[in-house]
């Protein structure tokens, strides 16, 4: 079975730089003094925040925002913000959000890990997590969903913020799959989101009208969906029938739970195995692939018309 591991990038900088310890020496009599080393940059700042988009600058990756009171730090007011260009995408005028706001010395204030903050939106996800971690606590040691069963209720974010309920799906044919933004390993879940696009190509060539695929995000701590929107946007994916979804992380590990997909979480650390299943009409769980061995004519082959 094949793990995915991100890299701990500082470990290893750390084991590059390393090396013999040694004194310093001492100046010898008569030298100029040693230059003094550059006094350490001040550290940004981080802070929760919350408020109402007025404006979208995409050209300039910026957004206006009317931001509640910033405890301890700034009073409410309208600021602009700089933002990636997955964000800039999603954002529209009038959407509540919240977010990191990130002050560096001398550059732009930054706005990171945005996510929708409609207090309906937020409440549907939120009952979403309640009510799936209850059925995973109540299935126990069955948790697991065999082949001919039906998949749990969901309700997530979909990559343009849009809360997504998996009742949307009934009436479907559906290819669900679990990849990370982050994934380095070209043979994981990059591997994995060429062959559901392919799927996706195959489908169209073969006049399959009701196909929907979904890949839902392991990594939900940064996997907004800006973060998700750039992605399909930086491969070219067809978003039309395509979601990539991502939500609470609760939410996120009882799905795993349900379907069979190994994983950890340790930081920035995610191990974890590939899963692909298919979704008939009704909601029940048709074929499944572990691992990233399996050919899209596989699944395209496996698929009705209507």
């Amino acid at each position: 079975m094949k793990l995915c591991v991100l890299p701990a990038v500082a470990v290893a900088a750390l084991a590059l730089v390393a090396g013999p310890a040694c004194s310093r020496p001492k100046p010898a009599v008569g030298a100029a003094p040693a230059t003094p080393a550059p006094a350490a940059k001040p550290a940004e700042e981080r802070h929760p925040l919350t408020g109402v988009i007025t404006a979208v600058d995409a050209a300039r990756l910026m957004l206006v925002i009317r931001h509640d009171e910033i405890k301890g730090y700034m009073p409410a007011m309208t600021m602009e913000f700089l933002v990636t260009a997955g964000d800039a995408a999603v954002a529209k005028p009038g959407q509540r959000v919240r977010g990191e706001m990130v002050v560096s010395p001398g550059s732009d204030i930054r706005l990171e890990k945005i996510w929708p903050a409609d207090p309906v939106a937020v409440d549907t996800v939120a009952a979403g997590a309640r009510a799936l971690r209850e059925d995973t606590h109540n299935r126990g040691k069955e948790a697991y969903r065999e082949i001919g069963e039906t998949i749990p209720n969901f309700a997530l974010y979909d990559q343009e913020g849009r809360v997504v309920q998996s009742a949307r799906f009934r009436g479907k044919q559906l290819m669900i799959n679990f990849i990370f933004s982050r994934c380095p390993i070209a043979t994981m879940c990059p591997a994995s989101t060429a062959k559901m696009m392919q799927v996706q190509q195959l489908a169209r060539e073969a006049a399959v009208a009701n196909l929907e695929l979904v890949s839902i995000t392991l990594d939900p701590a940064y996997d907004t969906p800006g973060v998700l929107k750039e992605y399909a946007r930086v491969r070219g994916i067809d978003t039309a029938n395509f979601s990539f979804l991502t939500g609470p992380e609760n939410a996120i590990k009882d799905l795993l739970e349900q379907f069979g997909v190994i994983a950890e979480f340790r930081g920035d650390l995610i191990t974890h195995t590939l899963t692909t299943l298919l979704i008939d009409e009704q909601g029940k769980i048709r074929h499944r692939a572990d691992g990233s061995a399996w050919e899209p004519k596989e699944f395209g082959a496996k698929l009705r018309k209507q």
